[in-house]
Formats: C-alpha cells, structure tokens, sequence
C-alpha cells in the first residue's frame, strides 16, 4: 500500500506557521503513518520553530511581491527558480494533498500542484483573503476561512471551519485575576517597535500599580526596552522571543498585542481580555478587520496607530486593573467564537475527504 503524504506549504510569519502545524499534527494523530512534509520559506523565524519540529522540511527561497514598489523586482527574479524547485518537489514526493496555509511561499506549491490534478486546499486566516490565496482562489478544491464573513470573497469554495492553533491554548484555564495584575505584552513573533517605544513611553504613568509585565520585544529593540524598565523600576521579563507562548497567556490577566490573525485565534481559543493595537500597514488592513470581528462582542479593545497615546495605553491598563469585572465580562464574550479545538479536527476531515473523493474518481475512471 503507497504511503499517505501530504505537503503543508506556506509560511513567512508564525502566524501562518502554526495553523499548518496544528493541522500537521492532526493529521498525524487520525493517521499515523501518514508523511507531512513542510514547505515554507529561509527567514530565520521560521527555520527556528521548525527546528524544534520532529518533520521534514523544505526552504523556498522566495519573497512577497506586495507592497513593495521598485524592490518587486528582486522578488519577482526569484519566482522562476522557486517554480522549478516547486516542481521538483512534487514530482519527487509525488503528494495525496497539497495544503497552502497562507504567505507567499504557498503559491508555486499549491499552483502547479493544481496542474498536475493533486487535490488542494488553502487556508486563509484574515477575514479578507491576502493576494496570494485571491490568485490561488480558482485553481483550488476548497478554502477554509477563519471567520464566517470570509465565505462571500470565495465563491462556493470557501468552508468556515476556524483557524486551527496549537492545541495548548485550548488548554488554558480561567484566572482568578488576584494581585500582582500580569501583562502581556508582544507584537507576534518578529516583535513590534511601534508597541515596544508606545508601552515604554507609558510606564512612568503605571509605576504605582501593582503589577507584573511579560515583555516580547523581538531580537532588535531587546536591549533598550529592558533597560527601560530597569529605568522606572517596573517588575517585568523581557526576551526577544517568549516559548511555549501559551504559558505566559496562562499567567496573563490582560494581553496587549497586534492583531495578526493567528494571534486573535489564540486570544479567542485561551478566551483572554486584550486591546489589540492593529499594525497600520498590513497588507488591505485586515489586522484592523480582523481585531473588529472580536470588538463588534466586546471580546476585545482596539487602539488605532494614530491614537495611540502613552496616556491612552497606560489608562487602557489601569481601567482592567481597577475592574475585574470588565477582565471576566470579555473572556465571556469569547465564548461565543470560540470553536473549543474543533478547527484542526474539521480541517483534518475535510482533507482525507478530498483525498478520498480524489481515489475513487481514480477508481471510477479505470473502470
């Protein structure tokens, strides 16, 4: 019997790397001598999470084509090349199910996996689909969509089943929220400056408070930020990089984040209370229509970019210590997009059926 494989492809950002984990994993768990193979990009984010993976995986030495004006042109001179290894890589593989899980690094993979009549799906995190999983819309089985206002961008194709994360956050328990008040602060895996200068610059007005700060800052601005709390005298941790993240999401009282879409997934999966701080220049702003889907329940508080105030930042915070009641109302809120762990499940049976479909269409033609 010819050995189940499947290539899960996509990557450039954790946020598009761990919902392809969580489905790797679950497709492992329903089948355990079935191969996943990772296709994903060379930053070095991602090289160090899939280090720490027990599968294959393969680099593409590729880059996003969006947004970039003049600098296009360097990206788009590393496509030909990221076709053929594309190519050989599925001709060497010769995959059941070829996943894209979002990011540029999906694109040659899924595309020419189409052309060569492999079943394929994508998964679009974002409430409005990025370029990559737009142009990949019509060569494709079928789409699973995070949010159920994503299903009208595709076209009879789009299944709303959540955005699988890792199945520890699912695992979170509810907080007492008793003193010290623990925050949470990161700007997703590369970290963010825009948060690291804008809570810094508050915390002169947060030294009276009793509380704890859990501080992501990403590798560049690490230095700086930690001597800024030794500075103003702050109890807090800070690292470039917080693993397993999920257990400072147990610890936290209140988050402080961006709001990529895997970062919302988790928010909504560990049902935490966050003011959620949209990076301004992500690509169609979907991190603002993506923090919208959690603020329309009052699962979430947003601060725009332009309003962001050292002021406004640290009243935000003293508002959740001085209320308990606010922290409990908005992890209740949750509840109600929370999909308790099923997505990664659903996923799973949505691909072993177009898997299925696939082999008795076989079947049929040879009969």
């Amino acid at each position: 019997m010819k050995k189940i494989k499947v290539i899960i492809s996509g990557g450039g950002t954790a946020g598009h790397l761990y919902p392809a984990l969580s489905v790797g994993q679950k497709l492992k768990e329903k089948a355990p001598l079935l191969e996943v193979i990772y296709v994903g990009s060379t930053r070095k984010m991602e090289k160090r999470i899939m280090e720490k993976q027990k599968s294959q995986f393969i680099p593409l030495k590729i880059q996003g084509i969006m947004g970039k004006g003049w600098k296009i042109f360097p990206s788009l001179s590393l496509l030909p090349l990221a076709f053929i290894k594309s190519m050989m890589i599925l001709l060497r593989i010769q995959p059941h199910l070829v996943i894209g899980a979002g990011g540029y690094s999906s694109g040659p993979v899924v595309l020419l996996a189409s052309s060569l009549n492999i079943p394929t799906l994508i998964m679009e995190q974002n409430l409005r689909p990025g370029f990559t999983n737009r142009f990949l819309l019509p060569w494709v089985d079928k789409a699973v969509v995070a949010f159920k206002n994503s299903l009208p961008y595709f076209k009879g194709k789009g299944v709303f089943l959540g955005n699988p994360v890792r199945e520890e956050f699912h695992n979170i328990s509810p907080k007492k929220h008793t003193p010290p008040f623990i925050l949470l602060i990161f700007g997703g895996s590369q970290g963010s400056h825009f948060l690291n200068k804008g809570i810094t610059e508050a915390l002169p007005l947060l030294k009276k408070e009793d509380m704890v700060i859990f501080h992501q800052t990403g590798e560049k601005d690490c230095q700086w930020v930690q001597k800024k709390y030794q500075q103003h005298r702050i109890k807090a941790t800070i690292s470039p990089y917080f693993s397993p993240m999920a257990d400072y999401f147990q610890k936290s009282d209140l988050i402080i984040s961006r709001a990529g879409a895997t970062t919302i997934a988790e928010i909504i999966a560990a049902q935490k209370a966050s003011v959620l701080v949209p990076f301004s220049e992500a690509t169609d702003n979907h991190q603002l229509l993506n923090a919208r889907e959690l603020e329309k329940i009052e699962g979430a508080e947003i601060i725009q970019e332009e309003e962001f105030t050292p002021q406004l930042a640290a009243g935000k915070i003293r508002s959740f210590i001085n209320n308990k009641h606010k922290l409990r109302k908005m992890e209740n809120n949750l509840k109600q997009l929370n999909k308790r762990g099923k997505a990664a499940e659903q996923i799973s049976q949505l691909c072993f059926h177009l898997m299925n479909k696939k082999k008795k269409n076989r079947s049929k033609s040879i009969g």
